[in-house]
């Protein structure tokens, strides 16, 4: 077991139906994804990197008899839907391009949303509000606690996002074009604090289309037509 991936797609295919139209967007992606590791996803749009994200983070799932996620041996479209709710809650963290952030709640409560849901952290709500405060604080945002989403620059709302997907201590970062939405300098700083986390064993798969980004990363892979382009794989 101690060989195995923490997280892992196997000859997994994922087809769109829009009517009689189908769409094959992944044919056939092998991804192995190990603990500790940053991986870079590139690709150009369109060829399914977000796609792939959703089914490693249990969001969707492959074409039926056409391939599997894996999550520490296990394959995870087998487990219970209450199972399947505590993967995507407590083992994967997800980030997206656009931030998600609830509006009409502010910093801290945003942050500690994932926490509140199915019962997701056993300790009690001064535990989780400390957690919640200190991640904010590591991030620079300690003082805006209290601000609503409105309140703030889009590299501090990507911070807030960054952070509720860590409040459940996940095994996984799923990190959709994290810097997608934000200048250089601002992007700059988001790998900064995703770099910082990596260092702390922080286990983080990343999709780009750009290689400046990707670069941060300790192994690149590319998705080209569907599946993975072994020729750049790093």
């Amino acid at each position: 077991m101690a060989d195995l991936p923490l997280l892992d797609a196997r000859d997994v295919h994922k087809t769109y139906r829009f009517g009689a139209l189908g769409v094959e967007v992944l044919r056939g992606v092998n991804l192995a994804v190990r603990s500790g590791e940053w991986l870079a996803i590139l690709g150009s749009s369109g060829s399914g990197k977000s796609t792939l994200m959703h089914l490693l983070g249990g969001l969707d799932r492959p074409d039926a008899g056409q391939g599997e996620i894996h999550f520490r041996g296990e394959p995870i479209s087998l487990q219970p839907g209450s199972a399947l709710d505590r993967y995507r809650n407590r083992d994967i963290g997800f980030v997206f391009q656009f931030y998600h952030l609830l509006p009409e709640l502010n910093v801290l409560e945003n942050t500690l949303l994932p926490a509140l849901v199915f019962g997701a952290r056993s300790e009690g709500r001064t535990a989780v509000r400390q957690d919640a405060e200190a991640l904010l604080g590591a991030f620079g945002l300690g003082h805006r606690l209290t601000h609503r989403p409105s309140q703030l620059s889009g590299g501090e709302r990507q911070r807030v996002a960054i952070a509720r997907a860590l409040i459940n201590r996940p095994a996984v970062l799923l990190a959709d074009e994290p810097t997608g939405n934000l200048d250089a300098a601002t992007g700059a700083g988001i790998l900064d604090l995703l770099a910082e986390r990596h260092k702390q064993g922080l286990t983080i798969v990343m999709v780009t289309h750009d290689h400046e980004v990707a670069a941060r990363a300790t192994r690149q892979i590319r998705l080209l037509n569907g599946m993975t382009d072994r020729s750049i794989a790093t």
